[in-house]
Order: structure tokens, then sequence, then C-alpha cells
């Protein structure tokens, strides 16, 4: 091996959003931080929400987020860009348009530095493709690499989705396929085929643009996108803070077929494991085997969007996303909250 050639996932305990606290935890070290108010910030941190929001004139507000995370993919400059797209995507879902990026990095002193500088550049490819800039950042020794942006992107103060507008009757879609968390997991084992590689690099570089340039156009009432919580976790989240109940069509999940054969055997990243501790006790699995659960709830990196439709847009928005995206579904429903679980699976 070169000295350009480093497995970057071999220096890395976790990978991806894998790493991410999990949400009942953080949830805990939040509890009783003092939230000051201001008229002008529309989202906070107190909304479980992608991003913040912050009102600048009548017809601005500015969207922020941070994310960064460990390498889940051993060529560098491949986890530039999906380190990239997955900071991006929290503005996207907020309906925003990503402007000024940040980078964050963190880098072992024995790293080479071709393979920093691949990392740096696969982030800036992807930044550049998302039509926003890459104005500086900060970087730190640590033994192990991280990457990751800050992002800021602007959204028009009347037309912010957040994750918790869902109402009864409106029809959930997804954008991209279950199961990357799963791969990249038989990845670092060394069990994941040549094109299951190929099919998690391309879905994870693959920017959620389209998704929200389509959606804004429709009448959304809510969206997130599914990333370290997995599809579970983030419809939880979603249908507790918007007051519903959500019904998911597991057989109308589209789900990556080498993850679900891995997901058999039991081949899982510890990750999911988080995610059904915070989310089970809100979840009516009904008859879903279990392998089909701990698909739902396996941390995505990069995933798709998670919208909650007017079902009056509901088939002309899919119809538009067909091709756009790596996988337009229609999953789901929204309902009424009456008691019991926040989700069922059907």
């Amino acid at each position: 091996m070169s000295e350009t050639q480093v497995k970057l996932t071999k220096l890395a305990k976790c990978a991806g959003c894998g790493a991410k606290v999990g949400a009942g935890v953080l949830a805990q070290l939040l509890e009783g931080i003092q939230v000051h108010r201001d008229p002008k910030l529309l989202v906070g941190f107190d909304k479980s929400d992608d991003a913040s929001v912050y009102q600048v004139s009548e017809d601005l507000a500015l969207v922020q987020t941070v994310d960064f995370f460990p390498p889940i993919a051993d060529d560098p400059y491949t986890f530039g860009q999906i380190a990239a797209a997955n900071a991006l995507s929290d503005v996207y879902a907020m309906g925003g348009e990503p402007k000024l990026c940040l980078n964050i990095l963190c880098v072992p002193e024995t790293m080479p530095s071709q393979a920093v500088h691949d990392l740096l550049r696969g982030g800036y490819d992807k930044v550049y493709e998302a039509g926003a800039l890459i104005t500086g950042g900060h970087s730190i020794l640590d033994d192990e690499p991280k990457y990751g942006l800050c992002v800021t992107g602007f959204v028009h103060p009347d037309r912010i989705l957040t994750n918790s507008g869902a109402r009864p009757g409106d029809v959930l879609l997804l954008t991209k396929p279950l199961g990357v968390g799963i791969l990249t997991t038989a990845a670092k084992a060394e069990l994941l085929s040549a094109e299951g590689q190929a099919l998690a690099v391309r879905l994870m570089t693959t920017l959620n643009r389209a998704a929200r340039d389509i959606m804004v156009n429709y009448q959304v009432h809510a969206c997130t996108d599914v990333t370290g919580f997995g599809l579970l976790g983030h419809a939880y989240e979603m249908a507790q803070g918007s007051g519903v109940s959500i019904t998911l069509s597991t057989g109308d999940i589209d789900l990556i077929p080498e993850a679900a054969g891995l997901a058999r055997e039991g081949i899982l990243p510890q990750g999911m494991y988080r995610n059904r501790a915070f989310a089970q006790q809100g979840v009516d699995p009904g008859s879903t085997p279990l392998w089909l659960q701990d698909m739902l709830y396996d941390p995505q990196t990069a995933g798709g969007l998670l919208m909650a439709v007017d079902p009056a847009d509901a088939g002309r928005l899919l119809a538009q996303l067909e091709g756009a995206v790596p996988s337009a579904q229609r999953i789901g429903t929204v309902e009424a909250c009456s008691g019991g679980p926040r989700i069922r699976l059907r």
C-alpha cells in the first residue's frame, strides 16, 4: 500500500451517521438547558428539527446546521463527498438552499497529506455541485479522522419545512431506499459485494437537491431527512412533533436487496440498537418480521427525504420525483392521534 492509500474506515470505531449519539440519550443531555427566546428564531434546538432557522427580513431567513462524522468509506475523496452531502441534506430538508459552508476537520498526525487533500477536495466538489461555497473552516489533530460541514442556507420565512407540521390525511413519501447502514457495516467486515459497495457510495453521494427543488412546488406539510436515527426514529420524531400517528406500509418501502439478506443474517450496525431503544416504545410492529424491523431502524448516512404531503398533491409530486431521485416511494399515511403507539407497521 502506497503512502496515499489509506483505509480510513480502519481508523474509526464507528462509521458515518452510525456514530451519532442516540436520540434518547441526546434528549437527556439537553434536558434542563434554558432556551432563550427570540421572536426571529423560527426554529431552534428545542424542536428536534434538522436545522435552526433565523429570520433576517420579511422574505429571507437563514437556515444553519452542522454535521460531521468518522469515515464511512476507505477512499478519502469519497468520504469527503459523502460527509458533505450528508451535511447539506439538513438544509434541503428544511426547504432551504445551501449557500455558505465551513469545513470541520479532525485528522491524525500520521494521516498522509495527500489523503487529507483528497478528503477536502471531495467535500469541495460536492458543495460546488450543490451551488454553494466553502469559505473556510477549522481543523484539529485527533487520533480518529472526522470530517463534515457547517452549512448556512436561505429560505423564505413562509416556506420553511419542519418535521412537526404533518397533518392527518397526509401521504408519506421517501426518496432513497433503506439499508445503507447495513451495507457499510458489512463493508467494514469485508462481507459486502463490489456491487453493494458501489450502490452504497452512489446513494450516499447523491444530493437531496433534486428532491428539495421538486417538493417546494407542492403542498408539503412536513419534511425530514432520514439519517442516523433510521426511518422509524425520524418518523417517530415527526409523529411526536406533529401530534399525529403514522402508519407505514412495509411492503411499499424500497429495501436494498443485499442489505435485506445481511439483516436476515444479523449483520447490523450498533446504531440500529440505539435507534430501537429510542423509538420502539412508540412503535406497534404488528406481524413485521424482526429482520425487517431492524432495517427500518438502520441508521442511514445521507439518506433520503421523508415528506408528509397533502393528499391532493401526493400523486403529482410522486410522479415528478420518479426518475429524479434514487427511489420515489409512497410508504404510508398520517392519521389523527387516538392514543397508543405513534407508529404502526402494516
